[in-house]
């Protein structure tokens, strides 16, 4: 009996010193990532927090549009076009450029000049983005509470701000509040910029939850069936209801076009809403 517990000891320990020096080999069953994408589709990866995501998934980008006024800008029925006013602003402007890049659409940006200058980087990403970059005045100010020569020198100031920050020509542009005059326009346009009108406002800007900001949008969208969409990429909330909004959108069958400006030879003077329909 001693006999057989001392081979048993022998044995039992030699067992023990094989299992701390083998190496076993990993057990490639396990997945890596946490999001598995659906069969005969790749998984990307933005890089930094954003986390994997599925790339050919989507398939809500539309045609590129090149415009020398909004008269050229005609959309057909399910088309629609994301303008962002206000920014660009650290934390909410670079989610809302993740968002559009995962759907693999376009916005129209309309910066502030005072906030280009404050963020550079960000606003040059927006334009490396290959998204289309607009002015909104340099301080946002409402325009007709100003003389002529004050509003320009306003209009002026926030379009060098804006092209010096990009690094790009900015060829549209947007009023504040939407408050203008026919000269106001009228000079605008003779800078080679395009004045973009709005069809349909998100009011993102008020205080609402982010589901009612994308049922208000989508209800107008419904009754139009096409447009421009104005939205502000400096509130959290429309980066948190832009994913819904753009799935909807898709669900639905719209397509999201993107804006190029085209030059003419001469000054363009005539400027229009999307479907020559002004609308506030």
């Amino acid at each position: 009996m001693y006999r057989f517990f001392i081979l048993f000891c022998v044995a039992l320990t030699a067992a023990l010193s094989a299992c701390s020096t083998t190496k076993q080999s990993p057990d490639t069953s396990i997945k890596t990532s946490s999001v598995i994408a659906p069969e005969g589709r790749k998984l990307g990866y933005a890089g930094g927090d954003a986390g994997p995501r599925m790339t050919g998934w989507h398939r809500l980008a539309g045609r590129t549009l090149e415009v020398s006024s909004l008269a050229d800008l005609k959309l057909q029925d399910k088309e629609v076009i994301l303008s962002f006013d206000d920014g660009p602003i650290p934390g909410r402007t670079d989610k809302v450029l993740a968002i559009l890049d995962q759907f693999g659409v376009k916005g129209a940006f309309m910066m502030v000049g005072e906030m280009a200058e404050m963020h550079p980087a960000l606003a040059r990403k927006v334009a490396d983005d290959g998204n289309t970059i607009g002015s909104h005045t340099y301080d946002h100010a409402d325009l007709t509470s100003l003389d002529f020569d004050a509003a320009m020198a306003e209009v002026i100031k926030g379009e060098l701000a804006v092209t010096k920050a990009t690094g790009t020509d900015v060829s549209f542009f947007r009023f504040p509040y939407l408050a203008e005059s026919h000269r106001l326009r009228a000079a605008i346009a003779t800078r080679d910029m395009v004045v973009m009108d709005v069809d349909i406002d998100s009011k993102d800007y008020f205080a609402a939850t982010p589901a009612s900001v994308t049922q208000r949008t989508m209800d107008l969208l419904h009754s139009r069936g096409r447009g421009i969409i104005l939205m502000h990429d400096i509130h959290k909330r429309t980066a948190t209801m832009l994913p819904t909004l753009l799935s909807e959108l898709e669900a639905e069958g719209y397509k999201v076009v993107t804006l190029k400006f085209k030059k003419t030879q001469a000054p363009n003077n005539l400027v229009a809403s999307a479907d020559l329909v002004t609308t506030r």
